[in-house]
């Protein structure tokens, strides 16, 4: 079903410093195959001030939020969900008649997955970073009770704050550490970065893991997938991440859920 924007058609958006097509394909997919008078653009801007004001005063219904404004949003906002008290962190913005209430999906995805891959709650992991998304994950590991966990991260004093809030540990490298489960939380492995083709823990590090993580989304299948995949672990890739995200964002927007052939399809033509 063809849909065409009128007066009474609600905006959603994202804002993020570097723009991308996957949400915005999704969403409006979506739209149009449920019939939904939705429409969905992707913002840059430097001035979250103004963009968050522009949101409240202009009625646009939600906002998925990217870096570098996951943190410095959630003074802007009316409401956290308990998903942005547990880690300090929001990506998205549901606007109910001017008041916005923040969440985080990136959250929410990490904790389906684990229960979806069913990953052993004993396993002892390794998590390589300390960012933003590092934090969605491991909080979601603490919170999902996985408490034999180390943070790798060389920047030291984020790797030990993250670790000592969490009470993990903390290493500049992974060392001699053979974890079951193995996370990727940083750029290496990203297609267009400088370690595209590197993989994000060393080669017997995989071969000793059972599953294996990356939460880079581009390519689908980054070298630790690929190599994972091929020695048979367990493998939770950044695409899952990235697309049950956005459904979760979906479905606090819309009020709606997909069927799971329907979400499959949009995560589809997403990708194309």
């Amino acid at each position: 079903m063809q849909m065409h924007p009128n007066k009474d058609t609600q905006l959603c958006m994202s804002l993020s410093a570097r723009p991308g097509n996957f949400g915005l394909r999704f969403h409006n997919h979506l739209y149009e195959q449920l019939g939904l008078n939705f429409y969905y653009k992707a913002f840059s801007s430097r001035d979250l001030l103004g963009a968050i004001g522009g949101i409240r005063a202009l009625g646009v219904r939600g906002c998925g939020v990217s870096m570098p404004f996951k943190e410095a949003a959630i003074a802007l906002v009316d409401e956290l969900d308990e998903s942005v008290q547990a880690i300090d962190s929001l990506n998205t913005i549901v606007n109910t008649d001017g008041h916005l209430k923040a969440y985080n999906t990136d959250y929410i995805a990490i904790e389906q997955l684990l229960k979806k891959h069913a990953v052993p709650k004993a396993s002892t992991f390794a998590l390589r970073g300390s960012g933003g998304m590092a934090k969605a994950v491991a909080s979601a590991l603490r919170d999902g009770g996985y408490a034999n966990g180390v943070i790798v991260a060389r920047n030291e004093v984020a790797g030990r704050a993250l670790a000592q809030n969490l009470e993990y540990e903390w290493q500049a490298e992974l060392g001699e550490l053979r974890p079951q489960m193995l996370i990727n939380v940083t750029p290496i492995g990203m297609t267009g970065g400088p370690e595209a083709d590197a993989l994000a823990f060393e080669a017997d590090a995989i071969e000793r893991a059972e599953t294996v993580f990356d939460v880079v989304a581009i390519p689908a299948e980054t070298p630790l997938i690929v190599r994972g995949r091929a020695q048979g672990k367990r493998v939770i890739t950044g695409l899952e991440v990235v697309a049950i995200q956005a459904l979760e964002q979906f479905v606090l927007y819309t009020g709606v859920r997909p069927t799971q052939e329907q979400f499959q399809a949009a995560v589809d033509f997403a990708r194309g």
